[in-house]
């Protein structure tokens, strides 16, 4: 299996120790320092400790030779692909592209497919999204996720490839469905950190998440997507999990903004910038989002708490 994970984060690492679990394969750091510290101790001490690499992974910050591998899953942060793949783009030309990054791009409102593409016009393209904890996959515990690419023939040698013991991949050719479903959960899961931040009670999260879901399909099929998409891994699967678990950074940034604390500024939190993006996004095409922008006011210290939950309770009353 010609396989390489780009980015020793938490989930770039966790993927890859799966996958080593099948058959040899490559994850690059960026941090020269760092590789040569996971190669030396068989673990990712900084970014998901305890959690043991395979021999048969190997670590190296040599990107010539991580992109030697015909299928690359590119494990960056939403808000830096671009610019990554921009940098590398003669490295990468040459393989399948798997993005396994959730979000919204601020400049331009494109999720990672669309980005990627941008780039690379021509490569083959894909996204794995759907409910994955860093160190649950790490551990090898089971879960099921999506991948998804508009080439059905591609999809299929994808998903016998990248699939492992404890991760079981569903195909899709949906891939606006999968980008927004993935994406928007962060900005609900904000949303549902903050209820609970602030004592609301487990009734106000289930409103929430539904609504949100509404909200997720909004925008989903707005962009061109198929509803029952959002209904799958991607959405109502991925939902389910980041807005019920303090794992999830999105969950503990809304965390914080309840209980009036201060988040770690050095996380990243993928829902933030996703939040604003979409409300961008949905300004232009005039859909109503309002959890979506509830998010952004509290984000940006436009609302406190108190007043969002009074302004979302305060809207017209309609039918469901």
């Amino acid at each position: 299996m010609s396989v390489a994970v780009l980015g020793a984060g938490a989930f770039g690492t966790a993927l890859a120790i799966s996958l080593a679990r099948k058959a040899s394969m490559t994850l690059w750091c960026r941090d020269k320092s760092h590789a040569t510290e996971m190669q030396k101790t068989r673990e990712n001490s900084r970014r998901l400790p305890g959690a043991n690499l395979p021999d048969t992974l190997h670590v190296t910050s040599d990107l010539a030779e991580a992109t030697q591998a015909k299928t690359i899953l590119l494990a960056v942060p939403m808000q830096k692909l671009r610019a990554f793949v921009t940098d590398h783009k003669t490295a990468l030309s040459h393989a399948n592209i798997v993005a396994c990054c959730k979000g919204i791009e601020l400049d331009t409102g494109l999720g990672p497919v669309a980005v990627i593409r941008d780039v690379l016009p021509e490569a083959t393209i894909a996204l794995l999204t759907g409910p994955s904890f860093a160190a649950d996959i790490a551990r090898g515990l089971p879960t099921a996720l999506t991948l998804a690419c508009e080439d059905a023939e591609a999809c299929h040698d994808l998903q016998r490839q990248l699939s492992t013991e404890n991760l079981r991949l569903y195909r899709t050719t949906d891939v606006i469905g999968a980008e927004v479903g993935g994406a928007l959960k962060n900005v609900i899961a904000i949303a549902c950190g903050a209820v609970i931040g602030a004592q609301l009670g487990d009734s106000a999260r289930a409103a929430l998440m539904t609504r949100g879901y509404a909200e997720m399909q909004r925008l989903a099929v707005a962009r061109g997507a198929r509803p029952e998409t959002l209904a799958g891994l991607s959405g109502f699967g991925d939902l389910t999990l980041t807005c019920s678990s303090e794992q999830s950074r999105n969950f503990r940034l809304g965390l914080s903004l309840g209980r009036g604390e201060v988040f770690d500024p050095t996380i990243t939190v993928e829902g933030a910038a996703t939040a604003h993006a979409t409300a961008k996004a949905a300004k232009e095409m005039g859909l109503d989002m309002p959890i979506t922008q509830t998010v952004t006011n509290l984000l940006d210290q436009r609302l406190t708490i108190g007043e969002a939950v009074a302004h979302l309770l305060k809207r017209p009353l309609k039918e469901e």
